[in-house]
């Protein structure tokens, strides 16, 4: 019985280990996916941009982060792959073990047959029997030749299917082993891929290099959008808490926003091409570009845009450089979804998390949608910071 318990100790540990790879390899898929969403969404943008839009800027910007994502995905299938190798080497170890057990099993098991053999005479047994000095003896000598049976088929049994699951083991170590290769092959050629989207960059780069005059033009009017955007933001906010239009502050909505920090649902799947704060130009190194309060999301065409959280919505505006905004009111906290093509609210609506707001505009071959998360003090938050990890 203790060796019974031992071979389905170890099925359940082996089943185990099983179903963790497949839950692993299922996450890591997961992670693949996601990455290589980003790049064909940006794969199209870059189309896009040739076609409609003469920005080298532009189209640089998202050559560079199709070449990032790659490179994630590259760093992605090493580590998976490292880690397959060390399942493969643990799946291998308790192959080997069972093929032991299997091993021991089997020469037990000839050698209960071959003491049958010898003892196959039925009038042996018998005899073996009726030798017994007491009738407590012959029930004992009965019980053990029943018993040697009842084992003889055991063991016959358990050795099948010990043979069962050593033949699926193998089949999981077989898995493992293509999987690790596909990833290889999928990494060779994420590399081929990476080799000529840096050549792309850099002869983008030498293009801007060329238009430096021209496009300084084209920052200084990009900054001004901001400072535009920023300051109807800060106006709006203020307005909500002054004059005849104020709303009371929700703050048991504002702690509930507040404690979902780092776990807020993402308003639209796609690419970030450009993160919050005071980044630099690429090429002109010195150059700093407009300081961006919030994030910039390469998405599909017509994407919608959906409410992070529930509130209210504050204002619906068109800004220069980024269409349609819409501000929804979270207590004393605000979110900002702005290049909105089609709205599908207005001001005073109360929306839900998850909430359809509007969809993402097209503007001169780009679509890309632009969220901002401010506090009361008209404070501008890192919203990477506040939305889930991805």
């Amino acid at each position: 019985m203790r060796f019974l318990r031992n071979i389905l100790l170890l099925f359940f540990l082996l089943s185990g280990q099983a179903f963790c790879f497949a839950q692993n390899v299922s996450s890591q898929q997961s992670r693949r996916d996601r990455l290589q969403k980003e790049i064909a969404i940006l794969d199209k943008q870059i189309k896009d941009n040739a076609s409609k839009s003469a920005s080298a800027l532009t189209r640089l910007s998202l050559v560079q982060n199709r070449v990032n994502a790659r490179q994630a995905l590259v760093v992605e299938s090493d580590r998976e792959i490292a880690k397959i190798a060390s399942e493969i080497v643990g799946k291998q170890r308790e192959i080997n073990r069972l093929q032991e057990r299997i091993d021991t099993m089997t020469f037990y098991y000839g050698r209960l047959v071959k003491n049958a053999y010898k003892n196959r005479d039925a009038k042996v047994w018998y005899m073996y029997i009726l030798a017994s000095g007491s009738l407590s003896q012959g029930v004992r000598r009965y019980s053990y030749l029943r018993d040697l049976s009842k084992e003889m088929n055991s063991q016959a049994q358990k050795i099948l299917d010990a043979k069962k699951e050593i033949e699926m083991e193998k089949e999981t170590l077989v898995a493992m082993k293509n999987e690790a290769q596909r990833l290889r092959d999928q990494r060779a050629v994420e590399l081929r891929q990476i080799l000529s989207e840096e050549k792309e960059a850099k002869s983008l780069a030498a293009r801007l290099q060329r238009e430096k005059t021209k496009y300084q033009k084209e920052l200084a009017a990009k900054k001004k959008e901001a400072e535009t955007l920023e300051k109807a933001i800060k106006s709006a906010i203020n307005s909500s808490k002054k004059g005849k239009s104020a709303v009371p502050i929700d703050y048991q909505l504002s702690d509930q926003f507040a404690s979902n920090k780092g776990k807020l649902p993402w308003p639209v799947e796609g690419s970030v091409v450009s993160r919050f704060g005071r980044q630099y130009h690429s090429v002109f190194k010195s150059l700093a570009l407009p300081q961006n309060n919030g994030i910039t999301i390469a998405v599909p065409e017509n994407t919608d845009v959906k409410s992070v959280f529930n509130g209210t919505v504050a204002q619906i505006s068109i800004l220069p450089g980024y269409h349609q905004c819409i501000l929804v009111q979270h207590g004393n906290y605000f979110t900002l979804y702005s290049k909105i093509k089609s709205v599908y609210v207005k001001k005073g609506d109360k929306v839900t998390t998850g909430q359809k707001l509007g969809s993402v505009d097209t503007i001169n071959g780009e679509t890309v949608f632009h969220f901002e998360i401010w506090n009361e003090k008209t404070a501008p938050q890192n919203p990477e910071q506040w939305l889930r990890p991805r």
